[in-house]
Order: C-alpha cells, then sequence, then structure tokens
C-alpha cells in the first residue's frame, strides 16, 4: 500500500478547508451581488418609465394609449404595456405579452394606481452591465483561489520540512549514522528536534561506554587467562624441582644423601616461592578493589631518602651509584604504604637493570598542582614495543635469568596496579640516557 507524505496530507486538508471557505464565501457574496442588481435594476426601470408615468399623470386619461406609443417610439428596446384598474390592456408593445400566463424573463410593475398600471417586460440595458460586474467577481474569486492555493502551498511546505528532516534525521539517529546539530528554532518543533538530537547524543555516549566496558571485560578476561596461565607455569617448575630433591633425599640417590645441604636447597626454594604467592596475592587483592587507599600528607624527600639505604648494599655491589636531587619542603596526599611499596619496586628494577659502572637518579620536578617524581637507570635502553608488556605478570626481557637472579617478574606488575588503584599518573619510557620511570604525585 503506498503511502502517501505528509506535505500530500497537509496541502489537501488545507485546499479542502480553503475550498470550503471560498465556496461559503461565493454563496453569501452572490445573494448580496444578486440583490444589489436587483435593487439596482429596479432603480434603473423606475428611473426610465418615469417620463410616461408623469405624461399620464398630467394629461387626460383618453391620451394614455397616444402617449405610450409616441414613448415607445422613443424607446424601441422597451417591452411595456399599460393596463387599467380592470386589469384590461390599453397599449402593448409590439413584443409584449398581454396575456395573465407571462413566459418571459422579467415582469416589474412600475406605476400601479386607481386608473392605470404600467408593466414593464424587458431588462432595460442592464444585461450587459450584469455580465461585466459577474465576470468581474468571477475573476475576482478566481484569483482569490489562486492565491488561496498558493498560499496553501507555501503553507504547507514551511509546516512540514522541519518535520520531514526530523524524520529523516530520526532515520540517521536509527542506524548510528552522524546527524548534524537540528537548526535553531523557537517553536515546539524546535524543542522536539532539539530533545531527540540529546536523546541521539546521550545513546551514542553509552553505546561508547558499553563498547568500552565490553573491551575492557574481554582484555581484563584475557589478563585473567595469561596471569593464571602464568602463575601455573612460574610455580610448577620450583614446585617439580623440590619433588626432585625431596625424593632423591628419600631414596638417598648420590649427592642427595647430604641432606642438609639440599633441604636447605629446598627451604630457600620454598621461600621464594612464598613472596611470589604473596606478591600475587596482593595483585588479586588490587584488583578486587580490597586494598583501598588512605591518603595522608607525606613529605616525599624524606620519605625517598628514608628508602634508599635497602638498596645501598645492592648498588655497591654492582659497582653503581644512587645520585638524588629532590627540593625540601614539598609535601604530597597519597596512601604512604602504597606509595613506598610501589616506589621500591621501581628503585629495585632500577638498581637490578643498571648495567654495572652506571648511575640511578631520583629527582623531583615540582608544579603547580603536582610533584612529579623520576627515576632514572642509565646506559639502558628498552625496545618500544616490549616497553609495555614490562608491566605484564612474569614478564623478563632475559629468558636465561628469570630465576636465577631472584625476580618474580611481578614486581612492575604490582606498581602498575598500586598506582591506578591510587589514581596516580605514570609512564616507563625511553630518554637518551637511559629508562625513565616517573610519576606525578598530587601535592597537598
Amino acid at each position: 500500500m503506498k503511502k502517501h507524505g505528509i506535505f500530500i496530507k497537509v496541502f489537501t486538508y488545507t485546499v479542502i478547508a480553503i475550498l470550503l471557505l471560498v465556496s461559503v464565501m461565493a454563496v453569501l457574496f452572490s445573494g448580496q451581488f444578486m440583490l444589489f442588481y436587483r435593487t439596482l435594476q429596479n432603480r434603473e426601470i423606475v428611473a426610465s418609465y418615469q417620463p410616461l408615468v408623469r405624461r399620464i399623470q398630467t394629461s387626460n386619461n383618453n391620451d394614455i394609449a397616444a402617449m405610450a406609443q409616441r414613448f415607445h417610439e422613443n424607446n424601441q428596446s422597451f417591452e411595456f404595456l399599460v393596463v387599467d384598474n380592470n386589469k384590461k390592456t390599453i397599449y402593448a408593445t409590439p413584443n409584449a405579452t398581454t396575456s395573465d400566463s407571462f413566459r418571459g424573463d422579467f415582469f416589474y410593475v412600475v406605476h400601479n394606481d386607481t386608473d392605470f398600471s404600467i408593466i414593464a417586460q424587458n431588462r432595460t440595458g442592464l444585461e450587459s452591465l450584469y455580465r461585466d460586474l459577474a465576470i468581474r467577481v468571477f475573476a475576482v474569486f478566481a484569483a482569490m483561489l489562486a492565491l488561496s492555493l498558493f498560499c496553501a502551498y507555501i503553507f504547507a511546505r514551511q509546516i512540514t520540512k522541519p518535520i520531514k528532516q526530523l524524520v529523516n534525521s530520526a532515520g540517521r539517529m536509527a542506524n548510528l549514522k552522524e546527524v548534524p546539530p537540528p537548526a535553531e528554532r523557537k517553536d515546539e518543533l524546535g524543542e522536539l528536534a532539539h530533545d531527540i538530537y540529546f536523546m541521539y547524543e546521550k545513546l551514542k555516549e553509552t553505546i561508547s561506554q558499553l563498547e568500552d566496558e565490553i573491551l575492557r571485560v574481554r582484555e581484563l578476561e584475557e589478563t585473567q587467562r595469561y596471569f593464571f596461565s602464568a602463575v601455573s607455569h612460574e610455580l610448577k617448575t620450583p614446585i617439580a624441582a623440590t619433588s626432585v630433591l625431596l625424593e632423591g633425599m628419600l631414596e638417598n640417590i648420590g649427592d642427595y644423601k647430604d641432606h642438609p645441604k639440599y633441604l636447605r636447597e629446598c627451604v630457600r626454594m620454598m621461600d621464594v616461592q612464598g613472596k611470589t604467592i604473596s606478591e600475587i596475592l596482593e595483585i588479586v587483592s588490587l584488583n578486587n578493589g580490597k586494598i583501598t587507599p588512605v591518603p595522608e600528607k607525606l613529605d616525599i624527600r624524606d620519605t625517598v631518602l628514608g628508602m634508599l639505604p635497602d638498596y645501598q648494599l645492592l648498588a655497591e655491589a654492582n659497582d653503581l651509584r644512587i645520585i638524588t636531587d629532590i627540593p625540601a619542603g614539598f609535601s604530597c596526599l597519597i596512601d604512604s604504604k602504597m606509595f613506598q611499596k610501589a616506589l621500591s619496586n621501581v628503585i629495585l628494577n632500577a638498581v637490578q637493570n643498571t648495567p654495572k659502572g652506571g648511575e640511578v637518579r631520583i629527582w623531583g620536578e615540582p608544579t603547580a598542582e603536582q610533584f612529579r617524581l623520576c627515576v632514572l637507570n642509565t646506559g639502558v635502553r628498552i625496545d618500544d614495543r616490549v616497553l609495555p608488556k614490562l608491566f605484564d605478570p612474569f614478564y623478563r626481557i632475559d629468558r636465561a635469568r628469570k630465576r636465577e637472579s631472584g625476580r618474580s617478574g611481578l614486581g612492575l606488575t604490582i606498581v602498575r596496579k598500586t598506582l591506578e588503584v591510587m589514581n596516580i599518573n605514570f609512564a616507563l619510557e625511553n630518554t637518551p640516557e637511559g629508562v625513565l620511570f616517573w610519576i606525578d604525585l598530587p601535592r597537598a
């Protein structure tokens, strides 16, 4: 079934209403026009026959026929008859009807008294005036009708144009296509268009948030799968190795007869795994939101200097220098324990990955609202494609040194999770001098 557009409907309804209005006006005006014409005609007829009436009234009644004859000779276009009070014809023009059943198109008693009556039977020259007037009236009504149709077209177009635009925009919105903002209008249509566009923007925002949430959930699921896979792999090997040692001691095979030596090795391996499991539980707690930061005022310089003695022995063993340049008097509003945990992992990672004879530099760059703490280990460069992977659990650049170095591979993972929970910006990037890790701390 073919659907008619709103323009056709509005235009049709408007034309019907205008035609009814024009028709009613035409009927009313035609009645007034006919009344006006009849009045004007009667006056014209009476004025035309007044000379005959005056002559008859001022003369002998015996001369009525003769006077009527002379009047007709002077006005041959008039058709009339003169009758007495008994309705007998005194005089009649050649084309006048004298019978009682008049069949002509005009019959008007011009004069009527006790002696005679004059009856006119034609329009005395008003036909041409009537036709001219009728033509003019018809032309006026035709012009009114044409103007009304034109106005109806403009009216329907102006009314339906914003509605059609709104329908087109709604269709594009339904298909999630880009739609420009609606034009400013001060009427209800403008408010409707604005509300629909606002709803469309909210819908796009919600869809975008849902897509981001779905992507985040997928990434989280992928991370969890990778995490559990890495955990199982990391724990499987040392547990298997411990089992081999214990079985060898139980069977007293070869060197395994030296129980104290291998028992100490088993204890060492279990200590390492205990530390790894503690770090795994810490990451799980950070992911689940079980650890909530409690901000407090903390002096950055004193905090960093208080942590450095723990790494001096390791730095001296690797022939490294730790250089600090942190201005005094700068305090930040952060969780003390979480911050020290994250910073200790960053410093330890820098010390462990700086070549012998290198430097680990720690300095601060205060700004209006933040305090940027930087840790640089010199003489090192990491492939830019590898940098983001360093925060993944159990990721190590040097696979050959993975367990022998005593590193669990979870240090930077804990740093990232801790700083994200504290809502602190950070980054790990290459510089001409080495690898830089910076943290933006909120100033107190």
